[in-house]
């Protein structure tokens, strides 16, 4: 099975978990670029429990796509986890989601802007339980690092919804 056949069958699993509980989810996601979105959406019947999502990729785009202004992140680095619990709050709210679901990072082949290491990414989820992961791949092959990084993604909602009374 191929890294992207995995992933895809993580976000069917991840669906079958949030549809047994009623649970919808909506993502804003930078260096895994779509790639959750891509295989919680590639799930029949997807749009009972994903209601959006978004690649926030550049500082424009967190301004536009989630509303967040200079001030709001000011003092925060991105790929870091207050920064992506930030996002995964706030994407929460817009969509009155369950869970929110946010990533950011460096996908390589080399670092980015911010001092981070390719194979870099910081994950976290919002909503009854909030939390944040540091994954750190040792790899500098981007498309590698977007797969690993989006089921790190998944795999840490999965923990909390498969948790959750």
């Amino acid at each position: 099975m191929s890294d992207m056949d995995s992933l895809l069958a993580q976000g069917r699993a991840l669906a079958a978990l949030l549809v047994a509980r009623n649970h919808t989810v909506a993502v804003a996601e930078s260096a895994s670029g779509g790639l959750i979105s891509a295989a919680l959406l590639a799930v029949p019947g997807a749009s009972a429990f994903y209601l959006g999502g978004s690649v926030v990729y550049t500082p424009r785009a967190r301004h536009r796509l989630l509303g967040l202004r200079r001030e709001d992140v000011r003092g925060l680095k991105s790929a870091t986890e207050p920064y992506v619990l930030l996002g995964a709050e706030t994407v929460r709210h817009q969509f009155s989601a369950t869970w929110g679901i946010a990533e950011s990072g460096a996908a390589g082949p080399t670092g980015n802007p911010y001092g981070d290491a390719a194979g870099h990414s910081v994950c976290a989820i919002a909503g009854p339980v909030t939390a944040a992961r540091t994954l750190e791949t040792g790899r500098s092959d981007r498309f590698e690092n977007m797969i690993a990084f989006a089921a790190a993604a998944m795999a840490l909602l999965a923990e909390a919804v498969a948790a959750e009374k």
